[in-house]
């Protein structure tokens, strides 16, 4: 049976190649800033920095990818992307957060993409 590092790089494989199926230039895969966290992929959409979570799951017996992302989870996915816009010195510059779920007990994979998914306040 697959651990989650696995299932989450397989994850990110697919959500990688659907990006870029439509159209999207990956600029980064598993952005670091310190302890807070990472970022799985950064893209751009036209002129847009889109910071994608990705969220793959085998089975829906803990509920669906999208239901484990928590206000903390957000929070921390905020302050990579600031950490990526300072350490990058990128500034006036759109941005926005899309989630990728993806349902890998379906063949092919169920992929669900909410665009703009979370709002900074």
């Amino acid at each position: 049976m697959p651990n989650t590092i696995e299932i989450g790089n397989e994850g990110e494989n697919i959500a990688e190649n659907y990006l870029q199926e439509l159209g999207y230039k990956i600029i980064k895969r598993k952005f670091h800033f310190g302890r807070i966290g990472e970022i799985d992929l950064i893209a751009k959409d036209d002129e847009v920095i889109v910071f994608v979570e990705v969220k793959a799951r085998k089975s829906t017996e803990y509920g669906s990818g999208l239901e484990a992302i928590t206000p903390t989870k957000r929070r921390n996915l905020i302050n990579v992307a600031r950490g990526y816009l300072y350490v990058n010195k990128i500034e006036n510059t759109y941005t926005r957060f899309d989630v990728i779920s993806i349902d890998l007990s379906k063949k092919p994979p169920k992929i669900e993409h909410i665009i703009n998914a979370i709002t900074i306040i």
